[in-house]
């Protein structure tokens, strides 16, 4: 059936370059009394959209609204009952997020003001041609196509993560990362949901990526969510959406991130953090596959794939009473552990030639040699700010035309590696506390500094009773 629907999808794209691969993808639902009108919407979307429902009177819409997610809805505005206008004003008070396009016989003015203030992006007048129709369609899809993409990337600039290069790929030709994208490439094609875990800064992202690249959602959007990132009480309506007036200065309605992911992957990095109230709701859509809108009266369905990524030890997060042990076994179905780098042996070395490379073209510096000491240093260090703290010190040494005087070189960090049975704890302590005291123990800016969390140097801080 699968199969069917995408070689439906290929041929409608082949047959209608026009209307691009949106309406080929597309869920449509049409509402008309009139059963000839039906049969017309039927027979010129019916072979060019992925699903396309039909209703013959408001009551019978609400039911099928009820049950299955629409893109764009076709409604017209004279029937029985109920007209289109109040019918549509009333579902975005209880929870529609679709576009809706409206069929009109009389095109007074009034009416196309109380179809905008319903909520109607467009209408078409009666009578009308089929690629009238098709254009609206085509222009609604790409509207909420635009306005999805738009907040996403809008979002991932405001986000706290790193934006690391070569975020697709994850290299190296360590046993160790060789493993990990073995166990990428075989859970990858499948629903399955898929926990990540490791040290902050050792690529968790690169790997869902990798995971959406290589699945079969890889044309749908990609959405990541740092959960630790989201203030506590506003994480439900960015990951739910919300309506008009659910709370104090919801001044419009906003779908959330969930549905700005319908179709592809959500990823939700640290979700450790999030908090129980939260735990509870995401267990619910994990099991149901639906979602409720802050302030809705209606579950929307999501289809979406599920990646997980956290830097704790969620099993003792559960035994602390501070993650749900129920919505642990549910998301621990697969379990990817990305490796420290210290343990990925010459990756390291790979990698910082990639990111020289890389980074010197979009700094629009020279590269800086990486010299034997520099090479040593690097072999040697512990990274505990991984793979991110080694992209953050290339780009320190090509602003600064020079590999920093705490690594390489004979500096302070050259010297403490070549001194016999100093163990790596100990070289990390020393450059750890080292960047502390160049910025005036500010944990923050040595934080950004090392590429590592705040909560890391916290955590290190207070073993050694600093």
């Amino acid at each position: 059936m699968a199969n069917g629907q995408a070689a439906k999808a290929q041929r409608n794209m082949a047959a209608d370059p026009e209307f691009g691969p949106w309406l080929a993808q597309a869920s449509i639902l049409v509402i008309d009394d009139e059963p000839g009108m039906r049969n017309f919407l039927l027979r010129t979307l019916g072979p060019r959209c992925k699903r396309l429902d039909e209703a013959a009177d408001t009551e019978e819409a609400s039911r099928k609204l009820d049950a299955n997610h629409y893109d764009v809805v076709i409604l017209d505005n004279i029937m029985p009952g109920r007209n289109g206008v109040d019918w549509l004003a009333q579902q975005r008070a209880i929870g529609f997020f679709s576009n809706a396009i409206l069929m009109t016989a009389y095109a007074d003015l009034e009416t196309a003001i109380q179809a905008l203030r319903a909520g109607a992006v467009d209408f078409i007048l009666k009578p009308f041609r089929s690629n009238q129709l098709l254009n609206a369609v085509a222009r609604c899809l790409d509207q909420m196509r635009l306005q999805r993409e738009n907040y996403v990337l809008r979002y991932e600039l405001k986000s706290t993560s790193d934006h690391v290069l070569l975020r697709d790929k994850l290299i190296g030709r360590s046993r160790a990362i060789s493993d990990v994208r073995d166990a990428i490439a075989r859970v990858a094609p499948l629903p399955t949901s898929v926990l990540l875990t490791g040290q902050s800064g050792t690529g968790k992202e690169v790997a869902a990526r990798s995971l959406h690249s290589l699945s079969d959602r890889s044309d749908k959007p990609f959405v990541p969510v740092n959960c630790a990132a989201i203030p506590p009480d506003m994480i439900e309506t960015e990951l739910f959406g919300h309506l008009k007036g659910a709370f104090t200065g919801a001044e419009a309605g906003r779908e959330g991130l969930f549905m700005h992911a319908q179709g592809g992957t959500l990823f939700l990095d640290e979700i450790g953090e999030l908090p129980l109230a939260t735990q509870s709701k995401l267990l619910r859509v994990l099991e149901d596959r639906r979602i409720r809108p802050v302030g809705s009266e209606r579950e929307i369905p999501v289809d979406l794939r599920f990646v997980f990524a956290t830097n704790a030890e969620l099993e003792k997060l559960v035994e602390a009473g501070h993650f749900r042990a129920d919505l642990f076994f549910r998301i621990n179905v697969m379990q990817i552990h990305l490796p420290p780098l210290k343990d990925r042996g010459d990756d390291v070395q790979e990698l910082a030639d990639l990111f020289m490379t890389k980074l010197s073209q979009q700094l629009g510096t020279p590269d800086v040699r990486i010299g034997t000491d520099a090479r040593a240093a690097l072999a040697t260090y512990s990274w505990p700010g991984n793979v991110r703290e080694l992209r953050n010190l290339i780009e320190r040494t090509l602003i600064l035309g020079r590999f920093p005087d705490d690594f390489g070189g004979g500096g302070p960090l050259m010297a403490e590696t070549g001194v016999g049975g100093e163990s790596l704890a100990d070289i990390e302590r020393r450059h750890i506390l080292a960047v502390l005291g160049r910025v005036g123990g500010d944990r923050e800016a040595a934080a950004r500094q090392l590429g590592i969390s705040r909560k890391t140097i916290d955590r290190k801080c207070a073993a050694w009773n600093v």
